[in-house]
C-alpha cells in the first residue's frame, strides 16, 4: 500500500476509487479546483492502482491566529478498515501540517462515531473538554 499526498498532476488517480471511500461520486471539476488550491490537501492510500482511503484538510491563517490545519474528513473502504490505513493517512496529513508550520490541527466528529473518536485518540488527539456546538447554514 502506498500513502501519497496528491498534487494537481494527480487528478487522474481519483478516477479509480473504491466505491465506498467517498460519500459521493468524484466530480472532475471539484477535483481540479481542490487539487489546484494550495491550501487544500488530500492524502490517499493506494493499493495497486485503486484509491482505498483518504484524509483531507485545509490549512488556513487568520488575522489574529497562527496557521492551523482543519481535518475535513477521513474515509477508508470497508475491506481496508481496522488495518491501520486511517492511522497512516492521518499521520501523513498531520506531518504535512507540521511542514506547513501549523500550530494545531483539529477535527470534528459526531459524539456517537466511536471508530472516528478512537482513531483521533490513537494518533494523539485530545477531546476538547468544552465541546463545540455545530451550526450549519443553507446558502
Amino acid at each position: 500500500m502506498e500513502i501519497r499526498r496528491l498534487a494537481k498532476q494527480d487528478i487522474a488517480l481519483l478516477g479509480n476509487v473504491s466505491a465506498d471511500v467517498f460519500d459521493n461520486s468524484i466530480n472532475s471539476e471539484f477535483t481540479r479546483e481542490f487539487l489546484t488550491d494550495p491550501r487544500h490537501h488530500i492524502v490517499v492510500a493506494i493499493v495497486e492502482t485503486e484509491v482505498v482511503g483518504f484524509a483531507s484538510g485545509v490549512h488556513y491563517i487568520h488575522p489574529d491566529k497562527p496557521t492551523e490545519l482543519f481535518i475535513n474528513e477521513v474515509g477508508v473502504a470497508k475491506a481496508y478498515q481496522r488495518k491501520g490505513v486511517a492511522t497512516r493517512l492521518l499521520e501523513e496529513l498531520l506531518a504535512l501540517g507540521k511542514e506547513l508550520e501549523c500550530v494545531e490541527a483539529w477535527v470534528l466528529t459526531e459524539f456517537g462515531n466511536a471508530p472516528a473518536r478512537a482513531l483521533y485518540e490513537s494518533v494523539g488527539g485530545q477531546e476538547d473538554p468544552n465541546p463545540p456546538v455545530l451550526y450549519s447554514f443553507r446558502i
